[in-house]
């Protein structure tokens, strides 16, 4: 195995933001901020590049802006995990978002 061959190793703290974004249980979601309060580390524009930067082998739309809008220019592959899903969404400005009073995840109650 080369160098070029290795694969990075992710930082600790990224391992810790993958962990949770995975423990959300269908149907739920976490935004950028909450996962930085749960983990009691960093802040929503950490957790954002580490969902940027290692998200993609988790379910990356589950972790989403305050405002209940998915990523901007993911939302043609955001909403369909929704509805798969059964996330609860709203229409707000004409543009579908997650309804995070019923759809958000504290981290504590049990999972699906």
């Amino acid at each position: 195995m080369t160098e070029q061959d290795e694969v990075p190793e992710i930082p600790p703290y990224a391992e810790a933001v993958l962990d949770l974004a995975e423990r959300i249980p269908p149907g739920r979601v976490m935004t950028y901020g909450d996962v930085a309060e749960y983990l009691g580390r960093g802040g929503p524009r950490q957790v954002g590049r580490v969902m940027a930067m290692y998200g993609g082998s988790v379910p990356w739309w589950r972790v989403i802006r305050a405002d209940g809008r998915p990523l901007p220019g993911h939302e043609h592959r955001a909403l369909p995990e929704y509805r798969a899903e059964g996330t609860p969404l709203r229409t707000a400005a004409g543009e579908p978002r997650v309804d995070l009073r019923a759809a958000r995840w504290d981290g504590t109650t049990p999972e699906a």
